[in-house]
């Protein structure tokens, strides 16, 4: 996977278009309107901790979708955008860290963990279900939102309402995710591929019925697709989204946690929600960090 280093823009375009490649290093100029996270001018980390290893370097790699619109999305100017991208500014401001000096790199949901144990990249922010199975291989801070497994449908589909109507139906979803292990638990037929953006074609041409995984990146592909496709039925799990680490970094996944209740506070996260996702959907408050 090649990395890439870009400076970021702060404001979301909801309507983007979906990349899946990574994207190439861009110079482009920040929005002059939009709010950036500056960093912190003075910071100081016990030695022989990730905080100081990063803050010493000056940079931070994060892995982050590039095809999830509100959350992390490749658009026009050729740089991530989203909810999930704003978080990752906080955090490396926290660590003294400039936007041009944050790496992003795709993070798909099939190669999260293993980017992580690779040390590939320091973090994962990539609407990252917090799960028993993945806290076996990485840490998670978090959760920082609760997302909840949805259904996406022809806009004219009115035969099904709820996960009841999937089962024995193939239906799309992504490769390694929770959705994809809740539709085979359920008796759906799952159709795998390695990002959401790939599902909308099988659901365009009827290879597919349906595209489910979080009611938020649905929303996102339906607000891209306007009038193609709908949200339908209430959501029938609970996706708490966490941030990844490397696992048994405890100083730094509670590190991490105080910088997101510190938004929490201070409103940084609120701004970072409203200047994104909260185009389409409704703030809700966050939900308190899992200190395990």
């Amino acid at each position: 996977m090649k990395r890439t280093r870009i400076p970021l823009i702060a404001l979301v375009a909801a309507g983007a278009l979906a990349l899946s490649a990574c994207a190439g290093g861009t110079d482009t100029e920040a929005d002059p309107g939009a709010e950036e996270s500056a960093p912190s001018e003075e910071v100081s980390f016990e030695e022989g901790t990730t905080m100081a290893a990063l803050a010493d370097a000056g940079s931070i790699t994060i892995g982050t979708k590039f095809d999830q619109p509100l959350f992390g999305l490749v658009g026009p100017s050729g740089v991530p955008e989203g909810f999930d991208v704003e978080i990752g500014k906080i955090i490396a401001s926290e660590l003294g860290i400039s936007e041009d000096n944050i790496e992003w790199v795709e993070t798909v949901s099939a190669n999260r963990e293993p980017f992580i144990e690779n040390g590939q990249v320091d973090i994962v922010i990539a609407t990252y279900t917090i799960n028993e199975t993945r806290k076996e291989v990485v840490s998670f801070a978090g959760p920082y939102y609760m997302a909840g497994q949805s259904i996406l449908v022809l806009a004219d589909n009115e035969d099904i309402q709820s996960e009841e109507d999937l089962v024995g139906q193939p239906v799309c979803s992504v490769t390694g995710s929770t959705p994809a292990e809740n539709l085979a638990e359920l008796g759906a037929e799952p159709v795998l591929t390695d990002t959401y953006s790939n599902c909308l074609e099988p659901l365009r041409t009827g290879a597919v019925v349906a595209v489910s995984t979080d009611n938020v990146i649905l929303a996102g592909l339906a607000a891209q697709n306007e009038g193609e496709f709908k949200v339908v039925g209430e959501p029938f799990t609970d996706e708490p989204y966490g941030i990844g680490l490397a696992l048994d970094d405890t100083d730094f996944r509670m590190w991490i946690n105080d910088v997101l209740e510190a938004s929490y506070e201070d409103g940084r996260y609120e701004e970072a929600w409203n200047s994104t996702a909260g185009t389409i959907l409704p703030f809700v408050e966050p939900p308190a960090p899992d200190r395990y």
